[in-house]
C-alpha cells in the first residue's frame, strides 16, 4: 500500500474543561451538524463505543457527549490502528431555539445521532378575562 492509498487522520484531543485526577486522554469525536426547518441534527462518529458507555447530559445550555471505548481483543498482528481505546468528549452550546425537553438520541454502527427539535413559533392565543 502506498501513502496515497492510506491517509491517516490525526485524532484531536478534547479539552476537558476543569481539572482531573486521572491521567487519561480524551478525544473529540468528529461531528456533522445539519439544520432543517424543525430540527438541528448532530451526527457524531464514536466507533467501538457501546450505547451503555455513552453519557449524554444537558446542563446550563451545554450539551455534553461522553463515551468510552474499551480495548478491543486483537485478532492478529496489528498493521494499522486508528481507533484507539479511550474516552470521547465533545461539548456544544444549545441555542434558546431548541426544545431541550424533546432531545432524542440513537446509536447505530458507531454513529451517534442526536435530534434537537426547535421550539415552535408562539401561537396566537385568546386570553380570557375573569370577572370578580
Amino acid at each position: 500500500m502506498t501513502e496515497q492509498e492510506l491517509k491517516i487522520q490525526e485524532k484531536k484531543t478534547a479539552n476537558q474543561g476543569g481539572e482531573t485526577t486521572k491521567n487519561e486522554t480524551y478525544f473529540a469525536p468528529h461531528v456533522d451538524i445539519f439544520e432543517t426547518e424543525k430540527d438541528v441534527i448532530v451526527i457524531a462518529d464514536m466507533p467501538g463505543v457501546a450505547s451503555e458507555s455513552i453519557d449524554l447530559s444537558l446542563e446550563d445550555n451545554i450539551l455534553t457527549i461522553q463515551g468510552h471505548r474499551a480495548p478491543q481483543k486483537q485478532m492478529g498482528r496489528i498493521l494499522l490502528e486508528e481507533y484507539e481505546s479511550g474516552h470521547y468528549l465533545r461539548r456544544f452550546t444549545v441555542a434558546e431555539t431548541i426544545d431541550q425537553e424533546k432531545i432524542e438520541a440513537s446509536l447505530a454502527d458507531g454513529v451517534l445521532r442526536l435530534r434537537l427539535p426547535k421550539v415552535g413559533p408562539a401561537q396566537p392565543k385568546k386570553i380570557e378575562i375573569k370577572i370578580g
